[in-house]
């Protein structure tokens, strides 16, 4: 069966998810320094503040699915190498740790109010951590167009999280980043596009408008 775009993304079931998309993730506070510089020489957060203008204008959900994680690690979990490091980050006063500007999201993105944001406190991926799933599925969304970081860990988890439960899966490449770069583009072309329609900003934003 032919996969026709416009149709998947409809903006009245159509959410645009952003990851991780924080000063203390890919901002100016970043502690991750390789995934900031992929980041700005890629310019997907520019290209993922782009996606969430053209959503917002056709009425499509915009959804910011962030990690804020206790000063004190309460709550979180270490049970694995990334996660143990965060809380050495943590422990050093770094990371978006909540309520602080490092949780922030990033000025590209111009969070509006109609935009939602779903906090986590623990884990990797969203769907399992929130209440993504419910949140989205009270909006009438069929389709999540996943943008933001990593390929390597969390938007990879996400796709795979959002086909298991149902939703089908729209990712434009230019908004996404990983690194090293080519293995994030690996992961894309073999695994992920054979669970995701693999598309870009520009397709979209012919679509919507």
């Amino acid at each position: 069966m032919a996969i026709v775009l416009a149709e998947l993304i409809d903006p009245a079931q159509t959410a645009v998810v952003t990851m991780e998309c924080q000063r203390g993730v890919v901002g100016d506070l970043a502690m991750m320094a390789a995934l900031r510089d992929e980041v700005e020489a890629k310019g997907s957060i520019e290209a993922a503040g782009r996606l969430c203008r053209l959503a917002r204008a056709v009425t499509a959900s915009v959804v910011h699915c962030t990690a804020e994680f206790r000063a004190d690690g309460a709550g979180s979990a270490t049970n694995a190498r990334l996660l143990a490091m965060s809380a050495r980050v943590r422990a050093e006063g770094g990371g978006p740790i909540e309520d602080t500007p490092a949780a922030e999201l990033v000025p590209e993105l111009d969070a509006q109010p109609s935009d939602l944001v779903l906090r986590r406190l623990h884990g990797v991926t969203p769907f399992m951590a929130t209440s993504l799933d419910q949140v989205l599925r009270n909006l009438g969304v069929t389709t999540v167009v996943p943008v933001g970081q990593s390929v390597n860990v969390a938007i990879s988890g996400l796709v795979m999280n959002a086909v298991d439960l149902g939703y089908q899966v729209v990712l434009p490449v230019d908004a996404v980043a990983g690194v090293p770069r080519p293995y994030a583009d690996s992961v894309i072309e073999h695994s992920l596009s054979l669970l995701a329609t693999v598309t870009t900003v520009d397709e979209i934003a012919d679509i919507w408008g």
